[in-house]
């Protein structure tokens, strides 16, 4: 299997999970979605990351995004590993973790990095959109725990820049000020889009608060 590209079409898969049989495109329905995997069940550092991942349910659920989860553990090993996840977190874990014991998605979507670990997935990240094309792929090594904060930050990103001619400048957070696509330039065009009007650091790059908010 290619390494999936930005754009691409999320690849559908049937696989079982801590929740059930998962039809991926169907959970996903008209969600954006994150699928990310671990090297493996009852590791220190995934512990965490699941154990952090439950505690933004909410702010995940703002967004419109459900969140799943993949080890290439099964089932029942899942199962005892929720729990412990739960008591040493402080946390509820209520999203799906896929049970990959025959690295069926884990093939899909090249989570397995041979020489990495001929065995063990890395720790991926996929954002995808509710048209079920992938928007981020992050690829970080198994012995460093990934930034959800920062997954939020770009989905954050991507949901805004979709609906507005703007892109986001470095370490943009929400609420910050964002940028005018060069692409813009019909003065009555920016007027109208840009009631707030804006400031012309140079003429290819031009700031303006952020549309969406008051």
């Amino acid at each position: 299997m290619a390494t999936l590209r930005l754009g691409d079409t999320a690849p559908d898969f049937e696989q079982d999970s801590s929740k059930g049989v998962i039809r991926f495109h169907e959970y996903l329905g008209d969600s954006w979605g994150v699928l990310f995997s671990h090297p493996a069940d009852f590791t220190p550092v995934c512990t965490t990351e699941l154990g952090y991942t439950s505690k933004l349910a909410q702010e995940f659920a703002k967004r419109n995004v459900k969140v799943l989860a993949l080890s290439v553990d099964p089932v029942d090993s899942h199962q005892s590993w929720i729990g412990d996840i739960n008591e040493t977190q402080g946390c509820v874990v209520d999203f799906p973790i896929l049970a990959d014991a025959d690295r069926k998605v884990a093939t899909l979507y090249d989570m397995i990095h041979p020489n990495a670990s001929a065995t063990a997935t890395v720790r991926s990240v996929f954002v995808i959109d509710p048209a079920k094309k992938v928007r981020l792929t992050i690829t970080y090594p198994a012995s460093t725990g990934r930034n959800f904060d920062e997954i939020l930050r770009v989905i954050d990103s991507l949901q805004l820049t979709d609906n507005y001619s703007v892109a986001t400048p470095v370490n943009w957070k929400d609420g910050d000020d964002v940028i005018i696509v060069p692409a813009l330039q019909d003065p009555d065009v920016l007027k109208e889009k840009f009631p707030k009007g804006y400031t012309a650091v140079r003429p290819y790059l031009r700031t303006t608060p952020q549309p969406n908010k008051p």
